[in-house]
């Protein structure tokens, strides 16, 4: 059956009219009659009840029984059509931990959902690291960003990043020297987040000392907070550095200390056993973080990883 012809059909039971059909169709009244003609051979049942000099136009039983099947008729095949033109949607879950996502992919988030021409849509989650891991292990989410290197069997972990670690001191009170040794700085000022497991033991032989913390927070939010008071200071990542700088007045310089704090590294993680679909959205987010990192000058500090969506498509063959 043909789709005009359903719909002229279809306007006809509405206004009973040949003449009112025509103009509402805009189309001619012999057209009108041709596409009804064509709907009657091709079903085989006349559907019009023809009187000479009245207006009005009546229905034949048939025609009357024909009027939902019309409708569900031109509903599937408005449905197809949709179907047929409407955009490969995407879908990703996806979790962090609180700087990473508050420093360094906010704006790749951003990027992805205002691309109407890339139709991906992402669950944003904020974690900590081992919370990630058990995550995947579950299949509550597709990737994470951590910064510990766990061992599950299930999952597949990648570094991406190392970030060298600044001293960063609140701007009005500031010692302004390019490089500072850490003894040259009250301990009692220090805003502590202890980064990661390797941080927290360089931490506790140089600084701490078995000395808890006056200051010790666990989100970029508390720490850009307690870096306004007067005196306040802090170790982080190049990355958590520059967000600050484009925040509020710091200083930041770097650690004369012989010793130096272990850089802090990002690691990828993911599900081995992964369906093809969402194999290939997980390479086209790849591609987007590769390219965001290079357009935010975080090239220089990514590591040359291995693409692990080629082992997780090896593994799915198995």
């Amino acid at each position: 059956m043909n789709q005009v012809d359903i719909e002229t059909f279809l306007v006809l039971v509405k206004t009973r009219n040949i003449t009112k059909t025509a103009e509402s169709l805009f189309v001619s009244q012999p057209t009108v009659s041709h596409r009804l003609k064509m709907l009657e051979d091709e079903l085989g049942v006349p559907l019009l009840i023809r009187k000479k000099g009245y207006k009005k136009v009546e229905l034949t039983q048939k025609g009357e029984e024909f009027i939902p099947i019309a409708e569900r008729w031109l509903a599937l095949m408005k449905e197809t059509l949709m179907l047929k033109n409407e955009k490969e949607e995407m879908f990703l879950s996806v979790a962090s931990t609180d700087t990473l996502n508050s420093c360094v992919l906010q704006k790749l988030y951003r990027s992805i959902l205002q691309d109407t021409d890339l139709n991906l849509k992402l669950n944003i989650q904020t974690r900590y690291s081992y919370e990630i891991y058990e995550l995947l292990e579950k299949r509550g989410i597709d990737v994470g960003f951590v910064h510990h290197q766990l061992h599950y069997k299930n999952v597949i972990c990648e570094p991406v990043l190392h970030e060298k670690m600044y001293l960063v001191q609140e701007g009005s009170q500031a010692i302004r020297k390019d490089q500072i040794r850490i003894g040259e700085l009250d301990p009692e000022k220090e805003v502590t987040d202890i980064w990661e497991t390797n941080y927290q033991i360089w931490h506790e032989q140089t600084i701490s000392r078995g000395r808890r913390a006056s200051r010790e927070v666990d989100t970029y939010a508390m720490l850009a907070a307690f870096l306004r008071d007067p005196g306040r200071w802090a170790i982080a990542p190049v990355t958590v550095v520059n967000h600050l700088k484009e925040e509020q007045d710091v200083f930041v310089s770097e650690i004369a200390d012989r010793r130096k704090p272990p850089e802090r590294v990002t690691y990828i993680v993911r599900n081995k056993d992964m369906s093809e679909a969402k194999i290939h959205t997980l390479k086209i987010f790849e591609k987007r973080i590769h390219d965001y990192f290079v357009d935010s000058g975080l090239d220089r500090y990514m590591d040359r990883y291995s693409n692990a969506i080629s082992e997780v498509e090896e593994d799915s063959d198995d």
